[in-house]
Parts: structure tokens; C-alpha cells; sequence
């Protein structure tokens, strides 16, 4: 995988969470490709532990981080997980499980993080989705949370404005990805291949998205090049939400 090296990057301490799946992954690899130091976060499979659904866990990574560290660059929420089901199909259990890692988590991520931007400014990239920018029939709980983190970008977004130095807060949307999460959601079909043939045939340039092509996107943001925008959504989709 060819790494992106983003000049401003050099040196700038960023936490991931999420970083034992694909796009986390990439990024922390494209992160230390560029100089940069990535504190990867993930239930397992990374350098910290952390449920990012716990609050008691956020504060002792981010207790870790200012020991260490003695500060922050930036953030990267990653964590997150689909679920296929209508708002008619889908259990409570689920619903809440799918708020809790993904709109719960970036919430929890941004308020204990932050403290530690305010210090030099810096910048927070939280994964959203296309589903958080349009609805799908079975998507409830993922539509539902995805949404909230685009909302919550913008309001994180004008809140980090007010700081001296800023902190920027922006979305990234991706469409489907190749990796384990467009694969368990194919699996859900009684016809696996062609239900992943049919969500590439979706997307108007005919192929699914690369994780790395997202951690491009991620990076950039990170980056000082990047510096005049936040409180953005935007979408890598291949031109999905164009249609």
C-alpha cells in the first residue's frame, strides 16, 4: 500500500481509535509514514486498550497521553459498527449497541480529547458515512448514529472555533469500503456475491472504495494544509451521494 506524506504532519501526536480496523489502520500507517506519532486505541490489537463507549477508559487513555505525550495533535474517531435491520426489525439491544460504539464513542472522543487540543490547536476527524448524509430502508440504527456524528462534527466544529489556536472538526463519509464491514453486510444476504455486486454497481464509478483512499482524506484533514476547513461533511462515495 503506497502511504500519503503530508509535509505537516512531522511530529504531530494523533489518537486513533478504531485502529485495529481497516481505515484506523491505514491511517496510523500513513500518520507514521509522514513522521508523525499515531497512539493506536482498539479492545485489542493496538498500543491502549479502550471501549471507547466507557468514559473511565477515555480518561485514563487521555490521563496516559498528557503523561507521555504532554499534549495532542489530533484525533481520528474510527471506531464503529454497522447493523442491518428497519426501524420495524431492529431490537433495542442492537439500536443501542450501534449509538453506543458509534455516536456515544466520537462524543466521549471529542469531550476528553479536546482539554489537550486547547493547549496548541489541532484538529479532529470523525468518521461518519454516506448513510449519515442519506437514509437506507434497513439502515436504522446506522443511519440513525452516522447522522449524529456528522451533527455533532458541526458542533464541535464552532465550539473549537472560539479556541486560540483553533480546532478544527470535520466528518469524512465514506461509502462502501472493501474490508470486514462491506463482508459481514453481504453475508447478511442470501446471495453474498451478489449483493456485494450490487453495491459496487451503485456507486457511479463501479468499484467499492480502498480504506487507504480514505486515510488520505484523513490525513489531509490532520494536516496543516488543511487549516480553513472544518465543520465539513464530506463524502468519499465514488459519486454516490451525487445522484
Amino acid at each position: 500500500m503506497k502511504e500519503t506524506r503530508v509535509a505537516s504532519l512531522q511530529d504531530k501526536i494523533v489518537l486513533i481509535t478504531g485502529a485495529a480496523g481497516a481505515v484506523g489502520g491505514a491511517v496510523a500507517a500513513g500518520l507514521r509514514a509522514a513522521g508523525g506519532v499515531a497512539i493506536t486505541t482498539d479492545l485489542e490489537g493496538a498500543d491502549l486498550v479502550l471501549d471507547v463507549t466507557a468514559e473511565a477508559d477515555w480518561q485514563r487513555v487521555i490521563a496516559g497521553v498528557q503523561e507521555r505525550h504532554g499534549g495532542l495533535d489530533g484525533l481520528v474517531n474510527a471506531a464503529g459498527i454497522v447493523a442491518i435491520g428497519s426501524v420495524e426489525k431492529l431490537d433495542f439491544a442492537t439500536w443501542r449497541r450501534v449509538l453506543s460504539i458509534n455516536l456515544d464513542g466520537t462524543f466521549l472522543g471529542c469531550k476528553y480529547a479536546l482539554p489537550l487540543l486547547k493547549e496548541r490547536g489541532g484538529s479532529i476527524v470523525n468518521l461518519s458515512s454516506v448513510s449519515g448524509l442519506v437514509g437506507g430502508h434497513n439502515l436504522a440504527a446506522y443511519n440513525a448514529s452516522k447522522g449524529g456524528v456528522s451533527l455533532l462534527t458541526k458542533s464541535v466544529a464552532l465550539l473549537g472555533a472560539r479556541n486560540k489556536p483553533p480546532i478544527r472538526c470535520n466528518a469524512v463519509c465514506p461509502a462502501f469500503l472493501e474490508g470486514p464491514m462491506v463482508d459481514d453486510i453481504a453475508k447478511t444476504a442470501r446471495d453474498p456475491a451478489g449483493a456485494m455486486e450490487k453495491m459496487s454497481a451503485e456507486i457511479p464509478l463501479q468499484r467499492m472504495g480502498k480504506p487507504a483512499e480514505v486515510a488520505a482524506l484523513c490525513l489531509y484533514l490532520l494536516s496543516d494544509e488543511a487549516g480553513f476547513i472544518t465543520g465539513a461533511d464530506l463524502p468519499i462515495d465514488g459519486g454516490l451521494t451525487a445522484k
